[in-house]
């Protein structure tokens, strides 16, 4: 395991431009099995999660040609199905959250898919009803091989239906529309997700020929064609790198800008930094984040605490829990962090305690921070990253905090974050990795 020392203290200046977004590369690049047919996409970020998927295309027989400048050709037309029991294509699934995404496109083309039990971050349970209940309403059925930790699903025949989903599940509204555009007949999916990355999704297959309409909204609408056809798209920047830089400015009190944010798709992120008392000025498509000495938290208009809560899209993604959380120990006022979604994601709470961070962990949804408002900083520690998110929030809090921190694990930050320590470094930061 490779690790961060971090020198904190270190004010930063200059512009960052964020990575294109994992959360939609994962999508996008899996939506590539349901034509036999070049697809283009750019902007994919160079990260770990992103790579490993694309490695796990490679060896299932698609052709995959890097384009240079983030751009990746495939071609799906030729794939080695026999691949998909094997032992390797098994574990390559087990450390990889991303590969759950297989089986809606798999499942569509070919009637019958295999998907061993995915990987990814230590969150808490992060169940997959939602994808199998939703695509057993198109007729496919599934069987867990205990054994091997395989899901083996198959169709003779996907026949279009009205579908309730009992989440918005991100991951399971991409599988189910990955399934439905190639079955017969209309699909309704209600309760569906909503993100854009979910709206990118919709959009690149209509660009290969899919009918999918009610884009954008919960309610979405699917005919079934017979054949996808190739296409180019493009990814958005990733919207949690955008807050992970806002918080980092505000943290370390820099002056930074942001550079093609894609403002319009950040939906209420500004807003909850705002929140905070943090100052966002929008030019264009940037965003720039003055060196702000404090940061006063609002209340509510009946003066009372604020609180901050994960929600589905348009609400606050939860992925930027972690970085709201730590930018408020430095915040003049208290905030109620409420992750309602994952039950182990705040437990990383502890290693900020021992840097001196006043948090109270209620329970394993909620933590009530006092801001130290910048009177005293957080002091250097050793610790480990236990997700990529966590991860990111810890780097922060270390580049803010006086003295050095060690940050062990850090293959976890790869998994989301391109290159971080460069681009930081860039702007003043002082990080180095280590094996």
């Amino acid at each position: 395991m490779a690790s961060f020392i971090i020198e904190g203290g270190h004010q930063l200046h200059g512009e960052i431009t964020p990575q294109g977004a994992k959360n939609e590369a994962l999508e996008v690049i899996t939506a590539i099995l349901l034509t036999n047919e070049p697809v283009i996409i750019r902007n994919v970020p160079d990260i770990l999660d992103v790579n490993n998927l694309i490695n796990l295309l490679r060896k299932m027989g698609v052709q995959v040609t890097s384009l240079g400048d983030h751009a990746w050709k495939f071609q799906a037309n030729n794939l080695d199905m026999r691949y998909l029991g094997s032992q390797e294509f098994i574990q390559c699934c087990s450390t990889l959250r991303g590969s759950i995404l297989m089986l809606g496109p798999l499942l569509g083309r070919f009637h019958h898919a295999c998907v061993a039990k995915p990987g990814g971050d230590k969150i808490g349970r992060r169940r997959l009803d939602t994808h199998f209940l939703g695509i057993q309403e198109l007729g496919a059925q599934f069987h867990y091989d205990s054994n091997l930790g395989v899901y083996k699903i198959a169709a003779e025949e996907l026949k279009g239906k009205y579908i309730l989903l009992d989440e918005a599940s991100v991951t399971g509204t991409a599988n189910i529309i990955m399934t439905a555009v190639l079955t017969k007949g209309t699909i309704t999916i209600y309760n569906a997700a909503c993100e854009p990355y979910i709206q990118q999704l919709c959009r690149m297959l209509n660009s290969m020929g899919a009918r999918i309409t009610g884009i954008s909204s919960n309610l979405l609408t699917i005919e079934g064609v017979e054949v996808l056809h190739g296409t180019e798209h493009t990814i958005l920047p990733d919207m949690i790198e955008v807050g992970s830089f806002i918080g980092l400015a505000a943290m370390t009190g820099s002056d930074i800008t942001i550079k093609n944010v894609s403002y319009d798709n950040l939906g209420i992120i500004p807003n909850m930094f705002s929140r905070l008392g943090i100052c966002i000025e929008r030019t264009g498509d940037d965003i720039h984040i003055p060196a702000q000495q404090h940061y006063e938290v609002q209340s509510f208009m009946d003066g009372s605490t604020m609180s901050i809560a994960d929600a589905p899209w348009p609400g606050l993604t939860p992925d930027l829990l972690s970085i709201l959380l730590v930018v408020a120990t430095q915040a003049n006022g208290t905030v109620l962090i409420h992750q309602k979604m994952f039950e182990s994601r705040l437990f990383f709470v502890d290693k900020l305690i021992d840097m001196g961070a006043q948090i109270i962990l209620c329970d394993p949804h909620r933590a009530v921070v006092v801001g130290h408002n910048h009177k005293f900083k957080l002091r250097g520690a050793r610790m480990s990253s236990p997700d990529i998110r966590a991860g990111i929030a810890l780097l922060i809090a270390a580049m803010s905090a006086d003295g050095t921190s060690t940050i062990s694990n850090i293959e976890q930050i790869d998994r989301g974050y391109e290159d971080i320590e460069g681009r930081l470094t860039s702007l003043g930061a002082s990080i180095k990795r280590v094996p």
